[in-house]
């Protein structure tokens, strides 16, 4: 069964280091922590970077605030001037896009990368710890092996691969198949080619894991789906060796004549009664 631990993206829900997170879709997304036998395993779905970006920016423009969010990293809560708000008041609502791209200190950008990488690396929210493009770097490589090391994640774009990787995964089965809904909040956004550009830039990170998670997610699913063939292989070829020798038993019970019983013993039969 799926706990209620979420780590980061969750208004609600602090960020004790944000070394494991989640991507904030169409509405706040979590990361959940899968028991089974006291194991834990961590697993993430992850979202087009301009279709979340778009997403949460919707989000926001309706009056959604993170201010619950303490995110902490390295045992303390980052500045004021280490993470300036984009806003004044008690929420953003109706904030037009531009306004939105503008903010320098806006979370939403690279919010994928942020959320899954181990932030300790390069200083927390201390931007001035290490030089922009290290900074990146270290980031996205985490993100990474941190998406590497999930026992399952999946991809909003494809949400029939992603029930068939967690069945297979965690042999579970779901009641109902996972439905792709193209028809989103972010998809009726209209936006031109420059606007898209630009979200893709302030993103650039999140593009990069997208890609690479991707690669990942179609080389496991073509991982589990040559194991389930092999396994319908040998199931299929272990019946057929079944049937086989079922039909060869039969055929020996029918082919040996019935005993016929001696002389001597029906002689020895009719003495005794």
């Amino acid at each position: 069964m799926l706990s209620g631990q979420t780590w980061g993206s969750s208004p609600v829900s602090p960020s004790p280091r944000n070394s494991l997170g989640v991507a904030p879709a169409s509405r706040p997304r979590f990361t959940h922590s899968l028991s089974r036998c006291r194991k834990f395993y961590y697993i993430t779905l992850l979202r087009d970077p301009v279709s979340r970006y778009l997403s949460e920016w919707r989000h926001v423009q309706r009056g959604a605030t993170w201010k619950t969010s303490l995110h902490m990293c390295d045992g303390r809560t980052p500045t004021p001037e280490e993470l300036p708000p984009c806003y004044e008041g008690t929420d953003w609502s109706g904030c037009t896009l531009q306004e939105f791209m503008d903010c320098p200190y806006n979370l939403a950008n690279n919010r994928q990368v942020r959320m899954l990488a181990d932030l300790s690396l390069v200083g927390c929210y201390n931007l001035s710890f290490i030089p922009e493009g290290k900074r990146a770097q270290l980031l996205l490589e985490s993100a990474k092996k941190n998406l590497r090391g999930m026992a399952f994640f999946g991809l909003t774009e494809f949400q029939r691969k992603t029930q068939y990787l967690f069945e297979r995964t965690f042999n579970l089965k779901f009641i109902r198949p996972f439905m792709q809904y193209n028809s989103t909040r972010a998809g009726g956004v209209e936006v031109d080619g420059a606007t898209i550009r630009r979200i893709e830039e302030l993103n650039d990170l999140d593009m990069q894991l997208y890609d690479y998670a991707k690669d990942l997610f179609q080389q496991r699913y073509q991982y589990k789906r040559q194991l389930e063939r092999r396994e319908q292989r040998l199931k299929s070829r272990e019946e057929r060796l079944l049937h086989r020798a079922k039909e060869a038993l039969a055929r020996e019970d029918a082919e040996e004549p019935g005993r016929v019983p001696t002389e001597d013993y029906m002689s020895h039969i009719i003495e005794k009664w």
